[in-house]
């Protein structure tokens, strides 16, 4: 497993940095409701939880809905991201 990818820029990434969300991939069958949620993740900074075999880097966002603390994790491609200071 790849311990490190890169951002839009080339700046390496790896577990523990912060990276601004750029843009996501959306499944064409996702229901309104969870489009929203996605598109609404574009300019959040988070921190990156892992790094996968395809140089995804993961990132989970939490929300506060009707049921309660929500996780959503996704998946960033290098030109999805960009690295954050700090």
């Amino acid at each position: 497993m790849n311990a490190c990818t890169t951002d839009r820029l080339g700046q390496p990434v790896a577990p523990g940095d912060r990276v601004r969300i750029l843009d996501v991939t959306t499944d064409p069958d996702m229901d309104e409701d969870d489009l929203d949620m996605f598109m609404d993740m574009i300019g959040s900074t988070c921190d990156v939880e892992r790094i996968d075999s395809d140089g995804a880097a993961w990132v989970a966002i939490w929300w506060n809905g009707g049921e309660g603390t929500l996780m959503t994790m996704v998946g960033l491609l290098p030109g999805q991201m960009e690295k954050t200071a700090g």
